[in-house]
């Protein structure tokens, strides 16, 4: 990153306080400093009377965040450093921040919303996608879990969608983020700029939420494919409710309906190239995040933190995809079958106190 780069390009115009991600070469990952930009800015205009929402998006068309910098996470931590964990901290608590914000904020999600780009969006008031939006927590595939508040929202997405998502690491498309409940609106990529110009319009002769839920009514996507999570709704729900990942996995293999044989045996291969430790993990964090507050499923994904990068596959994970990028992780244990169930819980020991659910 260019020392002289302005990571968070921040702006108002007609009363709306607009965040842009900037570092559109590195598919707007996270970095701390934009993390701590990003608060910055939010907690001004939070006290700002003149600013009545904000908006927040990415630069370029590829990305409006594909996650934190993990090449970051890797770097600190293998050298001793602990800008990771202050990293995951400051994150972890932007998001909180965002999602208990007192003004609206739209996240415009374009392009790739991967992990912390989810986790931004996740908090937003309106999820406005676009019908080039590629949209996922595909933590497992790098052996982590999903975090920055995806123990949270995951498990509260319609059925088992979130289980299935979180599992599986998968992306899904505009059609499917608005199936799922992962985002509001849909805005024809071509009318983005035609958006802009009606927010710095806007009269707010309404509330600041309902001001912007009218333009976005009449602009909205008219046309887009058939949900593909829709036809599988059924078997996903059935399958993803078993109790453990070799009953999952099970399920799928004996999948008997001639037209969801294929899509099941995917789903197998997916599965089976994941992190088994991390899929265990995940596995169990959603289900305890079924049951526990915003606040708490942030303080149990910062717990697991804490011990993932010496006792969980994360390390490997980065070094197979972007430090020696041979895209084979030798991940520990290599099967299902070898994960001691003891170790999946012993991550969960001596958890801060959870006193609330919901």
């Amino acid at each position: 990153m260019n020392s002289g780069e302005t990571v968070i390009l921040a702006d108002v115009r007609n009363r709306i306080g607009h965040l842009t991600l900037n570092r559109p070469s590195g598919l707007n990952t996270l970095t701390l400093p934009m993390v701590r930009l990003l608060q910055q800015h939010l907690q001004a205009w939070e006290q700002d009377d003149q600013v009545l929402a904000v908006v927040l998006r990415g630069n370029g068309e590829k990305a409006f965040c594909a996650g934190g910098d993990i090449r970051m996470l890797y770097d600190s931590h293998t050298s001793g450093s602990k800008q990771h964990e202050v990293f995951l901290a400051e994150e972890y608590a932007l998001d909180q921040y965002l999602h208990a914000y007192p003004k609206p904020v739209l996240a415009l999600l374009d392009g790739f919303v991967l992990g912390g780009g989810m986790g931004l969006a996740q908090a937003a008031t309106l999820r406005v996608v676009s019908e080039r939006v590629k949209m996922g927590m595909p933590e497992v595939s790098i052996g982590f879990f999903p975090d920055v508040g995806g123990s949270y929202f995951l498990p509260r997405l319609p059925g088992r969608l979130g289980f299935y998502l979180g599992l599986t690491g998968l992306h899904v498309g505009a059609a499917d983020a608005l199936y799922a409940g992962l985002a509001d609106h849909c805005l024809a990529s071509e009318r983005l700029s035609e958006f802009d110009q009606m927010l710095d319009t806007l009269s707010w002769s309404a509330p600041a939420l309902e001001s912007l839920q009218q333009v976005l009514d009449s602009m909205t996507c008219s046309e887009l494919p058939a949900a593909k999570l829709s036809a599988l709704r059924q078997a996903i729900d059935e399958h993803f409710a078993l109790p453990n990942l070799a009953a999952i996995r099970a399920a799928l293999m004996s999948e008997n309906h001639p037209e969801l044989q294929a899509w099941a045996q995917d789903t197998v291969k997916v599965l089976d190239s994941r992190s088994p430790l991390a899929m265990a993990v995940t596995l169990e964090l959603l289900q305890r995040g079924q049951q526990l507050t915003l606040n708490d499923c942030f303080a149990q994904e910062l717990h697991l933190d804490h011990q993932w990068f010496e006792h969980g596959d994360l390390i490997e994970g980065i070094r197979a995809l972007i430090i020696d990028k041979d895209k084979t992780p030798h991940w520990n244990p290599a099967t299902l079958a070898e994960l001691d169930p003891q170790r999946v819980q012993a991550f969960f020991k001596d958890l801060p106190t959870l006193a609330s659910t919901t």
